[in-house]
């Protein structure tokens, strides 16, 4: 192993990581922490990020659905440590690369001085690196490796998992929203702008924000969620996510009802725009399954049930956060 005893001089220093990095999970929080203590407070944390994800121009039938996109996964990481933070584009040439010769690319291009990945780390054509090859190729060239541990977390089925994207998508698939915030460190979020629906909602006294987010939505159902406002003030809410059925819905969507502290339905001032503002909506937990009522009345009355869940479910988050 190289001697990178760090010190007030070692400013030239580089630690870089090389990923797909989608979500920003607890893993990849620790392969960022690693690379600073590689490098220290003076030293540069380089993150190379691939975007689209590498399975779009190998196969993408089989492609993951993106946790965030591309921009959040930017700020996330500048937010836990990285310096810089380049995006990769995953072209038939950079993918055919061999192991080898992926590694000399990315030392000849950055320099660095160590290489910080995960133990399930694999590069090149095929897939065919592997941490153990890492370290012999870096070597080669001076550059030290260091190898870290798969982060376990415990979910609410008292099951332990690796944190990981692919359990992230999983989790999030699944509905299993508050079992996501556990792999990711944070609530999972939709992040995106307020855009002008049917507006069967103030009709029934429930009014909504139809969101237009490129994150990752949880299977069709209702759950609680904090809603973070422009000025940063944050409200409960009630996210339904689905077709919505009940009024032959088609397209599938996220709605989100805010309510106040007393449960009461939020309205924007009259000074504040309708449509077109940025919302962040922060998913705590699953309520209920997407279902057919059989009349709109029968569907206003679930929803106030909705709303009583949601509340008790946020309540404790906004307290914490004020």
């Amino acid at each position: 192993m190289l001697n990178l005893g760090v010190s007030a001089q070692d400013s030239n220093l580089i630690a870089l990581s090389v990923g797909n990095f989608d979500g920003v999970h607890n893993g990849h929080g620790a392969l960022v922490r690693r690379c600073r203590e590689a490098v220290g407070a003076s030293g540069k944390v380089v993150v190379l990020s691939f975007d689209p994800h590498p399975m779009m121009v190998l196969n993408p039938a089989q492609a993951p659905a993106l946790i965030e996109p591309i921009g959040v996964r930017i700020d996330r990481l500048k937010r836990i440590g990285a310096d810089e933070v380049v995006v990769l584009e995953p072209t038939p040439g950079l993918l055919s690369m061999s192991a080898q010769e992926f590694v000399d690319s990315i030392i000849d291009e950055y320099r660095p001085q160590v290489m910080v990945e995960g133990h399930d780390f694999r590069f090149g054509k095929r897939r065919e690196g592997t941490p153990t090859m890492l370290k012999e190729f870096a070597s080669l060239r001076g550059v030290e490796v260091q190898v870290v541990a798969g982060v376990e977390v415990a979910l609410t089925d008292q099951s332990v998992v690796k944190a990981s994207s692919t359990m992230t998508r999983w989790l999030i698939a699944h509905g299993r929203v508050r079992d996501a915030g556990f792999v990711l460190g944070r609530a999972h979020e939709l992040i995106g702008t307020v855009v002008k629906g049917d507006q069967l909602g103030r009709q029934i006294g429930f009014r909504t924000a139809n969101l237009k987010t490129d994150s990752m939505l949880p299977c069709d159902g209702v759950y609680g969620a904090v809603v973070v406002l422009p000025d940063g003030t944050e409200l409960g809410g009630a996210v339904n996510v689905g077709t919505r059925p009940t009024v032959e819905g088609t397209d599938r969507r996220a709605e989100v009802h805010v309510f106040d502290g007393d449960g009461n339905p939020w309205m924007p001032s009259d000074d504040f725009p309708e449509y077109g503002w940025d919302i962040t909506v922060k998913l705590i937990g699953w309520v209920r399954d997407q279902m057919r009522f059989a009349s709109v009345d029968v569907l206003s009355q679930q929803l106030g049930r909705d709303v009583v869940r949601a509340k008790a479910m946020v309540e404790p988050m906004l307290v914490a956060s004020v």
